[in-house]
């Protein structure tokens, strides 16, 4: 149901959809806490991680329901850009904790940028595709295709995405720094989050229109205002201190569970910590392409990958040195730099590619295809693959070099509307 189906009333039936979905999430979040408050005992770390990671979904889960109501307040912009920005939380705590753990144990410095680059790379390279994979086959899709419609799909997005893909090209020329240097000096990290702070400066004049929420999303936007402001505060607490408590023991029972079971506790941190902590949002960005808002999927996931770009990797080297790191710097040498090279030149390619601000098919299987062979994870292949895809992005940026200047421009101009 969407918020034009939902109305507010004091019936069971109402209170029900609302509260069951939350009460089944903080359930879910029990077994992790009581671990966490266990401190005589310690638990397997593949029972850890199992509880741990499904309480930091569940959490997730709450973040995604309550960002989406929260847009009801918000310019349309704003609205999207915070959305991702809840959504990323999980991701976020995540991947500070790994930062700020470097800066005290050298070990875990490999695990920092880990996590960012898995979850940069699955967004990107898994959500954008998907989200068009999902809508070509859509009942709406299936429809025109009936029809006899010969106009050839695509998602097609707004001009004011304009911006976010200025911004991921500047976010992107700051990150090649990294692994030029074999460090994320805490002048680069300040940097990219002085980049997301005007991101959100220019968005949040963006225009405003009223959001159709969907499934639990809908109950609580169908709140009084003063009651939804409320129960969004309370459960953004709630979710908020789960994620806190959880994180570390997450990151800690990865690493062990990895040692474990003999499995590369990097591919474990780079994989399947973004999967948790990303599943709520794909969740939602699939069902919008599903119900035919594919544009507000898949601009959900680009203002997802812009922050995680831009604020949570800049965030990165400001934990490490809070965490204690020497030379204000957080290492990045070996296969760090590697993946993080190969994730700037994925991010180059996306933006390259939607220059002409259509995502089409062909661009999704291609994006979809260099990600799965990009998993494989070996040194020379992984160094050999970033050249590809700087390459091709080399080719999209030519063919479509009529629109550079104005997407350089975006980001430092009034939205529209």
């Amino acid at each position: 149901m969407s918020t034009h189906e939902v109305k507010f009333n004091s019936g069971l039936s109402y209170w029900l959809k609302l509260t069951v979905p939350f009460l089944v999430a903080l359930a879910a979040c029990v077994p992790a806490i009581m671990l966490r408050l266990d401190a005589e005992h310690h638990a397997d770390p593949v029972i850890g991680l199992v509880a741990y990671g499904l309480a930091i979904v569940a959490a997730a889960f709450i973040l995604g329901w309550i960002g989406e109501a929260a847009e009801l307040d918000l310019s349309g912009g704003l609205a999207v850009s915070i959305l991702a920005l809840v959504a990323i939380l999980p991701e976020y705590v995540v991947s500070i904790y790994f930062s700020w753990a470097a800066g005290k144990d050298p070990n875990m410095v490999p695990y920092a940028t880990a996590n960012l680059t898995g979850a940069n790379r699955i967004v990107q390279g898994f959500g954008w595709p998907i989200v068009a994979l999902i809508a070509f086959a859509s009942v709406r899709a299936v429809k025109a295709r009936k029809e006899g419609s010969k106009k050839k799909f695509g998602i097609q997005l707004e001009e004011d995405s304009r911006a976010d893909l200025g911004f991921l090209i500047f976010g992107s020329i700051v990150m090649l720094i990294v692994p030029l240097t074999s460090a994320m000096h805490l002048l680069v990290g300040i940097l990219l989050v002085v980049i997301y702070v005007v991101y959100l400066w220019r968005v949040s004049g963006s225009a405003r229109e009223e959001p159709e929420l969907e499934g639990t999303a809908a109950y609580v936007g169908a709140l009084p205002k003063i009651a939804r402001r409320i129960f969004i505060l309370v459960f953004l607490t709630v979710a908020a201190v789960i994620i806190f408590m959880c994180a570390h023991p997450f990151g800690d029972s990865l690493i062990e569970a990895g040692k474990s079971l003999n499995i590369d506790e990097y591919i474990l941190v780079q994989w399947l910590a973004p999967i948790a902590s990303e599943a709520p949002e794909f969740t939602l960005a699939f069902l919008f392409a599903a119900r035919g808002k594919e544009a507000a999927a898949l601009a959900i996931l680009i203002s997802s990958k812009l922050n995680q770009w831009t604020l949570l990797a800049g965030s990165m080297p400001i934990a490490y040195v809070i965490g204690g790191g020497a030379d204000a710097a957080l290492p990045v040498a070996g296969r760090s730099a590697e993946e993080l090279w190969l994730t700037t030149a994925q991010t180059l390619l996306g933006v390259a590619i939607l220059l002409t601000l259509r995502w089409g098919l062909g661009s999704s299987l291609l994006m979809l295809g260099l990600f799965l062979v990009s998993i494989v994870p070996d040194e020379m292949f992984r160094n050999i693959l970033g050249a590809v895809h700087l390459a091709i992005a080399l080719y999209y940026f030519y063919i479509n070099r009529a629109k550079i200047m104005p997407t350089l421009r975006a980001p430092f101009s009034k939205p529209k509307g």
